[in-house]
């Protein structure tokens, strides 16, 4: 699946103080994973805490990306799934592919409870926002489609993605290193 560039307007201050366009440019930080075809994220801002710094870095995004914010700080991205009868995950790749994301203890499927190979679990609270297509929220108890505007909030709780219909699928996360 080819990535759908993402543009990135960032903000900022000249010398006089006055509002003005740091940065405007298709995010950098583009990544997929051998492990996971099909979805590639797209990291568009990370906080290292909060309150958050309102000056500094016009790009603060490292190269490694992580699943789980930063303490006390935030991660800002986009996710591509493509459809999963094109890409059915694989338990074993599946947990490779969070393995480099440093979550393979937050991949549920290594425990043996999965009802899907990509549940995962945070410590956070997760903003989660269909910008295009439609996607399945699998719990450990029941699932929900989410359509393009629809939000979830997503407390900390063991979950999973499921792109059942034969179309991308783009959402915007928002992930707040929970308490």
């Amino acid at each position: 699946m080819k990535p759908v560039p993402v543009r990135r307007v960032v903000t900022g201050h000249d010398a006089q103080g006055r509002s003005i366009v740091d940065s405007d440019a298709p995010s950098p930080h583009v990544r997929s994973s051998e492990h996971r075809p099909g979805i590639v994220y797209h990291n568009l801002w990370t906080t290292p805490g909060a309150p958050a710094p309102i000056d500094g870095p016009v790009d603060p995004v490292s190269e490694a990306m992580t699943l789980q914010p930063p303490s006390s700080g935030s991660n800002f991205r986009m996710v591509e799934f493509g459809p999963e009868s094109e890409y059915p995950p694989d338990p074993s790749a599946v947990l490779a592919g969070f393995a480099e994301l440093g979550a393979a203890s937050e991949a549920v499927v290594a425990q043996g409870l999965a009802r899907h190979p990509a549940m995962h679990r945070t410590h956070s609270v997760d903003y989660a926002i269909v910008i295009e297509g439609e996607i399945w929220l699998l719990l450990d108890e029941g699932e929900t489609l989410l359509k393009q505007g629809d939000i979830c909030i997503q407390r900390a709780t063991n979950h999973a993605w499921s792109n059942r219909s034969e179309r991308r699928c783009v959402m915007a996360f928002v992930l707040l290193d929970g308490a």
